[in-house]
């Protein structure tokens, strides 16, 4: 196709003018139609059994790039704004991000939906169209500050189904409107991605300045944000609301693509599988029972089809994020629900007399529970995390059922994660192994032979600094924040999260600081680069974030620690953040508390974009350091085993570390030493403090001292660039294993098992 005629003609079409006339608006919204022209005439694909991947979030990010690149088109594109004097890069800075997902859950889901329609499985996901997402993130007075973050444009992604299903609440009757985005597939063929949203919803009721709106009027504010505050008992139930109202639509709208597909709802499960992402949507097993039973199927009919249809995801070893709700917010949100989940309560009992596996409890329903019991499946994302699982969190239920756990270690989309955001990178490893890897992505190995190569070394190298200057720009215009491409980019991005221990790095940030003035000076000057959101409710999330903030200050104002350390918060981290850090990092910060963190995503694609890895035996990091052997990581900590016996014993207690080393009692204490408390809050820092000296539930202490010996050898390593360069390559030729296509071919060998 001639993209230029196809580009010009556009302009013409859409502003009466000629191409080279118009603005990087116009250019934007025009890429944007000939895009969503070229997709809605790609083939859909179909098959004799279908996947429904529903889940509440789809972290999607912006999608001209990626969906240019699946049309094969990106380089015609490219061409065309070049003769311009334009990029990709600026145009796609006009584009809204879609706020629909918050962390590695979401972004997990969106590269699977990638990867599906690139192996060319008939598979859909399905979530909800959240009008104002997460919340938009503010520093203000060195504090996180919660925002609303409109995306949705007149000209969008989204298409209108025209399609309404109804949903009955305990006290009330809504329409769930159905939009869409075609997802397409690096072969160019597409499936979808399904939206629930409500014609009622009304973004006027959110208030000036916050996040804060009326949670009581469920038909003004059931889509509005993702995750909406639970930190009482209308926002919880909220949540109910926003759950019920995903699965009820999604489950009627699966009845109905089988209906009219002429297949036997009696023999459901031959044709349709629902891919249950974490315990959000677990209520579709009890609606799907229902449905199925008020279509003719009975009670026993419908739990067996119900069972051979859904299988289940596990992302999380932490026991409070097993969501469990009171059944009287069942009772009062989907009252129809109540009677059936009683009866799967009822079958588990005569399945086990274990009263841990029971789905009611206490009068408390608990949703992985009903999720393990009434799935064919149960997997985990990381083989640490999947054996944890098996031996530990869910083992009454491994004992029950051994032939449902299975795990599926995480990936990630390369088209994204590589050919989009580092172009540089994809085109070096093309000038050396062809481009076979972005189909089969275990090609990258054969890079390995290059990584002791002083030309292609110093190749990478160049790549690297690139990025960097890259990165550099991108902070200077985003937040008026500089930093030095000449120094060590040490970066951990990430929800945060006391588990993912940003706390930890903080103190080993102040050690950095306390050395620098105390005349030691690092070879290199170290950027140490944070990106997280706190959930608003999350008073200690918010507060390592208030301290990462006024230590960052204290360090720019020290005339001698500022020319050899510097700290950065990036404001607002999303997927566009996270397309520049990646590429640009030097040091892939993966310090989660062994035994906490399930997988992780970001550890990948650093890997992949030839960061080296500085953490803990935990999640993914595991195969990591499996993959590129002891030489080309940096691991430091106590073992999971070691973690989790400390749990079961409850004797580990920080002030016994705080009383033994005196070196970490200053660190800790800093946090609320004068120089901080001149610029931060003394409550905020205070409580920090405390929690870190009383509790510190995930055990930053324990590693605190292994973690600042191992940082300070990482950046050692750094210092001769020729080795740090051989293990950048090792890197990326081991990274080939967690590309998501080969995720979703193991989901669907040994779960899916799609025609």
């Amino acid at each position: 196709m001639n993209m230029e005629k196809m580009m010009q003609d556009k302009a013409v079409s859409m502003y009466g003018s000629d191409l080279s006339n118009c603005s990087n608006e116009q250019i934007y919204l025009l890429l944007l139609d000939i895009t969503k022209d070229l997709m809605a005439n790609a083939p859909l694909i179909e098959g004799d059994r279908k996947l429904y991947y529903i889940s509440a979030e789809f972290l999607i990010g912006k999608l001209l790039s990626n969906n240019l690149l699946n049309l094969g088109v990106y380089d015609q594109v490219r061409d065309v704004l070049a003769g311009m004097g334009k990029t990709l890069a600026e145009i796609e800075e006009i584009e809204p991000e879609p706020s629909l997902g918050n962390g590695g859950l979401g972004r997990l889901a969106a590269c699977f939906l990638d990867s599906i329609a690139t192996l060319e499985l008939p598979g859909d996901g399905v979530g909800l169209n959240y009008h104002l997402g997460l919340f938009h993130q503010k520093f203000e007075n060195r504090k996180q500050k919660e925002l609303p973050d409109p995306w949705m444009t007149a000209q969008s992604w989204l298409n209108d189904t025209g399609k309404y299903y109804p949903v009955h609440f305990g006290n009330m009757d809504v329409e769930a409107h159905l939009k869409s985005m075609d997802v397409i597939g690096y072969t160019g063929k597409k499936n979808q991605l399904l939206l629930f949203d409500l014609d009622t919803v009304t973004e006027a009721i959110v208030e000036s300045d916050s996040i804060n709106f009326d949670k009581n009027d469920v038909k003004e504010n059931l889509t509005l944000f993702l995750y909406p505050d639970d930190s009482d008992e209308v926002g919880r139930k909220l949540r109910v609301y926003q759950q019920y109202f995903l699965v009820s639509a999604g489950a009627q709208m699966i009845l109905e693509d089988v209906k009219a597909h002429s297949w036997d709802l009696k023999n459901i499960s031959d044709h349709v599988v629902i891919q249950i992402n974490d315990t959000h949507p677990s209520m579709v097993i009890p609606e799907l029972i229902r449905l199925l039973m008020e279509n003719g199927l009975s009670l026993e009919e419908a739990v067996a089809q119900t069972e051979k249809v859904c299988a289940y995801t596990n992302h999380t070893i932490l026991a409070e994020a097993l969501e469990k709700w009171p059944s009287h917010f069942i009772e009062q949100v989907a009252p129809q629900l109540m009677p059936i989940i009683r009866e799967l309560d009822a079958i588990a009992a005569k399945r086990d007399d274990n009263p841990k596996t029971r789905i009611i409890q206490n009068d408390i329903i608990h949703m992985a529970n009903m999720d393990i019991h009434f799935s064919k499946s149960t997997n985990g994302v990381a083989k640490i995390h999947t054996d944890i699982l098996k031996d530990t969190e869910l083992h009454d239920f491994y004992r029950l059922y051994p032939e449902k756990f299975n795990n599926k270690t995480n990936g990630i989309t390369f088209r994204r994660w590589l050919q989009a955001c580092n172009p540089q990178l994809t085109k070096w490893i093309i000038s050396k192994i062809g481009d076979g890897f972005l189909k089969d992505s275990i090609e990258l190995e054969a890079l390995k032979k290059y990584a002791a190569d002083p030309e292609c070394q110093k190749e990478v190298l160049a790549i690297k600094r690139e990025k960097k200057e890259e990165l550099a720009v991108f902070l200077k215009n985003r937040q008026g924040v500089e930093i030095d491409p000449n120094s060590i980019f040490d970066i951990q991005v990430k929800r945060l999260h006391e588990y993912k221990r940003q706390q930890m790095n903080l103190l080993s940030v102040i050690n950095l600081y306390q050395e620098i003035k105390n005349g030691y000076v690092p070879e290199e000057k170290v950027t140490v680069i944070f990106g997280a959101k706190a959930a608003p409710a999350y008073i200690l999330a918010k507060d390592i974030i208030h301290a990462i903030l006024v230590l960052s200050d204290l360090i720019a104002k020290d005339e001698v620690a500022s020319k050899y350390l510097q700290v950065v918060m990036v404001e607002n981290y999303d997927v566009t953040c996270a397309e520049k850090l990646i590429p640009a990092a030097d040091i892939s910060e993966q310090i989660s508390l062994a035994s906490k963190e399930a997988s992780g995503t970001s550890n990948m694609k650093f890997m992949l974009n030839g960061a080296v890895t500085l953490g803990t035996d935990d999640g993914a990091n595991v195969e990591i350091h499996h993959l590129v052997g002891d030489d080309n990581i940096f691991i430091f900590g106590v073992d999971s085993d070691t973690v989790i016996k400390h749990y079961e014993k409850a004797d580990y207690h920080p002030q016994d570390i705080l009383a033994q080393d005196s070196k970490v009692r200053e660190l800790v204490d800093f946090l609320v030493s004068e120089e901080m408390i001149a610029l931060g809050d003394q409550t905020s820092l205070g409580r920090l403090h405390h929690d870190i000296t009383t509790k510190d539930w995930f055990m930053a202490l324990i590693d605190l001292e292994s973690y600042m010996n191992c940082r300070k050898e990482a950046y050692a390593a750094y210092a001769d660039q020729n080795r740090w360069a051989q293990m950048m390559i090792n890197n990326i030729a081991a990274a080939g294993f967690f590309s998501s296509d080969r995720t979703i071919a193991q989901y669907n060998e040994e779960i899916w098992k799609l025609k």
